[in-house]
């Protein structure tokens, strides 16, 4: 079993453990599940830390990771493989879902809500008892290994009418929630992550819970341990506390002037 880049995906194996804070019993659920062969649907806001989390558990299960970025250009030919031109022939390219399969990977469907629903369909026969990917344009159909597992997360806060997973597709999961870590951990995983002073990390730790209660004025979505890392950053490099956090927070948050306001004012009273 050899890792490649093939077409634009990678079969990557984590050489060292990814940091990941735990937040209570999800890695126990996690290999639970792989034990015995069930998918695991990851729940959680944007930048909570799920693909952290998948990375850490691929590493810790020693599988091969396949990671496809869902969106709806997306179809299910990318994700199965097709047919190219090479050299004057034809040739089959596995695409990253048969990848993993072949290679007993874990395969994390970043954001399975943005897919097409012809890419929920291909999923579906993986996601049960079945374990089986029909590749039609082979007529073929491959069974999944024993140490093959799927993965999926998506972002309960995005839901629409139009943007859901079907409760067909919700109940061949093992379903996972996952939000943002308690204060003291939320600290360490900044401080970690960038270097930065611990009473720092502690005060933009603070900044993020006090943004996320703006939601409830307008906001589409509180500032993720994600984006206070960036903050982070910018300031450990030397950018002032609050140029660092407009340009990592407000300005990605959002482009209403008066929200952006807001961001910055709290900014101010936790920062200056």
């Amino acid at each position: 079993m050899s890792d490649r880049v093939a077409e634009g995906h990678e079969l990557r194996r984590e050489t060292a453990e990814p940091y990941y804070r735990r937040q209570g019993g999800e890695a126990e659920l996690f290999e639970a599940a792989f034990r015995h062969q069930l998918p695991i649907l990851l729940k959680g806001p944007t930048g909570c830390g799920k693909t952290r989390f998948v990375r850490h558990m691929a590493w810790r299960l020693g599988r091969p990771l396949v990671t496809v970025a869902c969106h709806e250009d997306l179809t299910a030919t990318d994700l199965v493989g097709r047919f190219l031109l090479r050299g004057g022939e034809t040739a089959w390219s596995d695409g990253p879902l048969t990848t993993g399969v072949r290679e007993g990977a874990l395969v994390y469907l970043d954001e399975v809500v943005e897919a097409r629903r012809d890419i929920v369909v291909v999923i579906h026969p993986l996601a049960d008892d079945r374990r089986i990917l029909p590749i039609e344009k082979l007529g073929t159909v491959l069974e999944a290994p024993p140490e093959f597992m799927l993965v999926a997360s998506f972002n309960p806060g995005y839901q629409s009418a139009l943007k859901d997973l079907k409760q067909s597709t919700r109940q061949r999961f093992v379903s996972i929630g996952l939000g943002y870590p308690d204060p003291d951990v939320e600290a360490e995983i900044i401080e970690h992550e960038t270097g930065i002073d611990g009473p720092m990390a502690a005060r933009l730790v603070r900044l993020g819970i006090s943004i996320r209660r703006l939601v409830e004025e307008g906001l589409e979505e509180g500032a993720s341990t994600r984006v206070l890392i960036y903050a982070a950053t910018l300031i450990q490099s030397g950018v002032p506390s609050v140029d660092a956090c407009r340009a990592a927070i407000a300005e990605p948050l959002t482009d209403d002037p008066d929200l952006q306001a807001a961001i910055q004012a709290v900014v101010e009273a936790i920062l200056r």
